[in-house]
């Protein structure tokens, strides 16, 4: 099989979406119906704040927590608008923040951050001229700003115009409620199948027939998708644990320094992936193979150039004195090792 391949189906009665990129998984979203979504956004209650980190606790509709950072000038018992911005960890509040998005397959809306822009992917100036004359026009509230997503490159302009007026009607209508008394869900957030049609863009081949999964071979790479991430002869073991996620590379039976740097490069590369297909975030640790001090640079640039391409926020932040390199990574999505075992 040729070329990127989206494929939307169920895992048992779960929804779910795979990104097949020259026949092998590339990204995998599944939905969770026992979290709220990323993206979802509520009328929230302050509650209490939390001294030393500037931040406050939220009331939720059911009993539920948020957590919100930065929270200068909000008193207990005051109402706002807030939007889920990734999954709470085991005993945590879940994480919110107060900048709302409205974002579709091409458009961004943006209330209370008024002002046109277009992706900086899009250097064509023609192409960057016509779709400022697509932004213009659209009928915006005031306050609100607008974001043309790289999709719009080469898409149909009225596809991009009625995403802009979708959008700016939606969010017009969930910031009205803004002024609620009570905690209210306003949005559920996407689920796989949207969010594969938003954020995987095209050219790629759509596959929506019930047993996708299993036709293009899905569900054998999923069964396949272990602790270790193959690395010619070494290996590299991705492991969670409560605190981080360890991974250690090595080598396999070769240790001599040429093959320490040449399996501490691959597995630089192939990082992303091994984290993206697990679903996991939070504070990374790596254990490279055994190598000389010269050679860190390359593995830090490795490190950047994979991440750069890498949908999720990741923060490369350096060497620890054992010698082991550190990350911090958005905690987006789910492991998916557990969501399997719910939905299988």
């Amino acid at each position: 099989m040729k070329g990127r391949m989206i494929v939307l189906d169920h895992l048992g009665d779960t929804e779910a979406a795979a990104l097949l990129v020259e026949g092998k998984l590339h990204d995998i979203l599944v939905d969770d119906a026992d979290a709220p979504r990323p993206g979802a956004i509520y009328r929230a209650i302050c509650d209490r704040p939390i001294k030393g980190q500037g931040g406050m606790m939220l009331r939720l509709p059911e009993g539920g927590t948020a957590f919100l950072r930065a929270a200068k000038g909000l008193a207990p018992g005051q109402t706002l608008l807030v939007q889920v911005t990734g999954y709470a960890e085991d005993g945590k509040a879940l994480p919110v923040t107060q900048k709302v998005l409205f974002k579709s397959r091409h458009a961004i809306v943006t209330p209370g951050a008024p002002g046109l822009n277009i992706s900086r992917s899009i250097k064509d100036d023609d192409a960057r001229d016509e779709l400022l004359a697509i932004a213009h026009a659209a009928d915006l509230p005031d306050g609100y700003g607008l974001i043309l997503r790289s999709s719009c490159l080469g898409a149909d302009p009225v596809e991009i115009a009625d995403d802009i007026d979708a959008m700016a009607g939606l969010a017009a209508a969930v910031m009205a409620e803004a002024e609620g008394k009570s905690a209210e869900a306003l949005t559920d957030g996407d689920g796989p199948h949207a969010l594969a049609w938003r954020e995987w863009v095209a050219p790629a081949q759509v596959v929506t027939d019930t047993g996708g999964f299993a036709r293009e071979g899905v569900l054998d790479q999923l069964a396949a998708l272990g602790a270790r991430h193959k690395l010619g002869e070494g290996g590299m073991y991705v492991e969670p644990t409560r605190a981080l996620v360890a991974v250690d590379v090595n080598t396999g039976n070769d240790t001599s320094p040429a093959a320490a740097l040449k399996v501490n490069l691959a597995a630089a590369r192939a990082l992303p992936l091994a984290l993206r297909l697990r679903g996991l975030g939070g504070q990374i640790v790596i254990d490279f193979a055994p190598m000389s001090k010269a050679h860190r640079k390359q593995i830090e640039q490795a490190l950047r150039a994979a991440f750069r391409t890498d949908p999720i926020e990741t923060a490369l932040v350096g060497w620890t004195p054992l010698g082991h390199f550190e990350l911090q990574r958005k905690r987006e999505r789910l492991p998916l090792g557990d969501l399997l075992a719910k939905v299988l």
